[in-house]
């Protein structure tokens, strides 16, 4: 058992998405914290594998982006997904997200 303290990640480089770290990595999951700076895509994509994925919204504003989907996303909301189904994130505030890859890739 192990605790991370996520406050620490809380950096941003100006105009960018900053793969800050990441926060685990097993055969069962992986967990990677990015932080994005207002105005920021994290573009939409896919894996051609089978595997669902959750990002999760830290702090800030922004959207839950899909193949023709646009959903609002705020601080503590959290979208779940198969890792096949186009998915990405637009930032119009400073945001930080905290994605899960089940399994890893």
């Amino acid at each position: 058992m192990k605790t991370i303290d996520l406050t620490t990640t809380n950096i941003f480089t100006e105009g960018s998405m900053k793969r800050y770290f990441l926060v685990e990595d097993s055969e069962f999951f992986k967990i990677i914290n990015f932080n994005l700076d207002a105005g920021v895509t994290f573009p939409v994509h896919s894996h051609d594998l089978d595997g669902e994925l959750s990002i999760l919204v830290l702090e800030g504003e922004g959207y839950f982006l899909g193949g023709d989907s646009k959903i609002p996303a705020k601080a503590g909301e959290l979208l779940v997904s198969q890792i096949r189904e186009p998915h990405g994130v637009e930032a119009t505030t400073k945001m930080r997200l905290l994605v899960t890859i089940a399994p890893p890739i």
